[in-house]
């Protein structure tokens, strides 16, 4: 099996990843909480599931690609009222996540994805690609993985169309993913509202609220539908749907 993680590959294994053009995802997550039964690491676990998922998809068709470890922390200030959150400024986040951009193009590489695991990274994350393909001339696509993957988790989920938070999606991909992150004896209290917007706030506008205010679990959505079957299904069909879109020679024309 053709190894994707750069981490694991020598310098002239990257070196000649990069003269194939191989294209560089950079998983970007979060370490916050997550309600009463999911350890805090969960979009850290998600993204890198996601990444190499679709990575692998992409390699087994014959498409060069590596993945880089994740960068584990991002914007998460509306979940530190429950403590265990850790979360960096906008300034410290682009910074960080140009370093890794500017590193790949420095090493030769010609193409970068930033797949992104947190909803309080999404607006940031497509900024910082924006501005990435301007200062280092590479290519740069930038989405979160949820809306990439658009209706495909739909008909997975009984409680839910897609990803909210701490929920039947995320608990499920735990469960699959790193089941002793999961504290299943607190399943029954891992529900709560089913969005983060309040009476009054359309769907296409954007103010961050702390979840303390909106949810006292931590949870948005309904974790008690979860199992480690729908967890597998999602990445499945994260990765097919990823995995094409990224594969998509016109993304990159």
């Amino acid at each position: 099996m053709t190894e994707i993680e750069w981490m694991k590959l020598t310098f002239a294994e990257l070196n000649a990843r990069a003269a194939a053009d191989a294209l560089v995802i950079v998983p970007v997550a979060s370490l916050e909480q997550h309600g009463p039964h999911l350890a805090t690491g969960v979009d850290i676990v998600c993204a890198t599931g996601v990444a190499q998922r679709v990575a692998r998809r992409m390699a087994e068709a014959g498409r060069p690609v590596v993945v880089t470890p994740c960068v584990w922390t991002g914007l998460a200030e509306h979940h530190v009222a429950f403590g265990g959150t850790v979360t960096l400024d906008f300034a410290a986040f682009s910074a960080v996540l140009k370093g890794v951009v500017r590193s790949a193009a420095r090493a030769g590489f010609k193409r970068a994805m930033l797949l992104n695991g947190h909803g309080g990274n999404a607006e940031a994350v497509a900024v910082v690609g924006g501005e990435c393909q301007v200062e280092f001339g590479i290519k740069v696509a930038a989405g979160t993985y949820w809306h990439l993957a658009g209706d495909a988790f739909a008909p997975i989920l009984e409680r839910q169309s897609n990803v909210l938070h701490a929920c039947e999606a995320e608990t499920s991909m735990m469960m699959a993913l790193m089941p002793e992150a999961v504290r299943a004896e607190r399943l029954e209290e891992a529900h709560g509202p089913h969005s983060t917007r309040p009476e009054g706030q359309p769907a296409a506008m954007i103010r961050r609220r702390s979840f303390k205010e909106m949810t006292p679990s931590g949870v948005i959505g309904d974790a008690r539908a979860a199992s480690a079957a729908k967890g597998e299904a999602l990445l499945a069909a994260a990765a097919e749907r990823i995995a094409a879109e990224l594969g998509d020679a016109r993304l990159w024309t």
